[in-house]
């Protein structure tokens, strides 16, 4: 379990570096950005590692209705991510796509697994996404995307969620984590 805890305090360290020492970050210049990567790599194999192999109470399991809102809510994810890097029309609206889109796959997979090893790492992460979100608020002005926004980017954006969203299913299932009910 301690491993899953210091993967996720990592994994906050590494993102908020440069919000909190602007000016050490600065400093370092680009050897910072391969210190930063090398820590987030770190962070992600501890926590895959020490979530793998950590246990302790479960509160709830999944249920069909659970599973079933986990899928949409990852579906929707997966689209604010594609939206995001294809400046879909969703980016009008949210300031942050992909902070969103990472707290919407966390709650999700709070919403299926009720132990303590993913009440750590997925609600560690969700905090995280929410903390980060107000951060930049305070930061930075937000200048809102303006238009064009083709329908054919829209539907790009949807497609390629859906297929995001059947590849990782299937690399859960191979894996030992059915995703998709029954």
């Amino acid at each position: 379990m301690l491993m899953l805890i210091i993967g996720v305090a990592l994994w906050w360290g590494a993102h908020l570096f440069k919000r909190v020492v602007p000016e050490r970050r600065a400093e370092m210049g680009n050897r910072g950005r391969g210190l930063v990567t090398g820590v987030l790599l770190l962070s992600i194999g501890m926590m895959i590692f020490g979530y793998r192999s950590s246990y302790g109470p479960v509160w709830w399991d999944r249920s069909a209705a659970t599973t079933g809102i986990n899928n949409l809510l990852v579906l929707a994810a997966f689209y604010l991510f594609a939206a995001d890097g294809m400046k879909t029309r969703v980016t009008a609206w949210l300031r942050h796509p992909q902070l969103t889109a990472f707290s919407l796959w966390a709650a999700a997979h709070l919403l299926v697994n009720g132990d303590l090893p993913s009440i750590i790492l997925f609600g560690g992460l969700l905090i995280w996404a929410l903390a980060e979100m107000v951060i930049l608020n305070r930061a930075t002005t937000w200048v809102r995307p303006g238009g064009p926004f083709p329908a054919k980017k829209e539907f790009m954006a949807a497609v390629g969620a859906v297929v995001v969203m059947l590849i990782v299913g299937l690399i859960h299932g191979w894996l030992g984590y059915w995703p998709f009910g029954g």
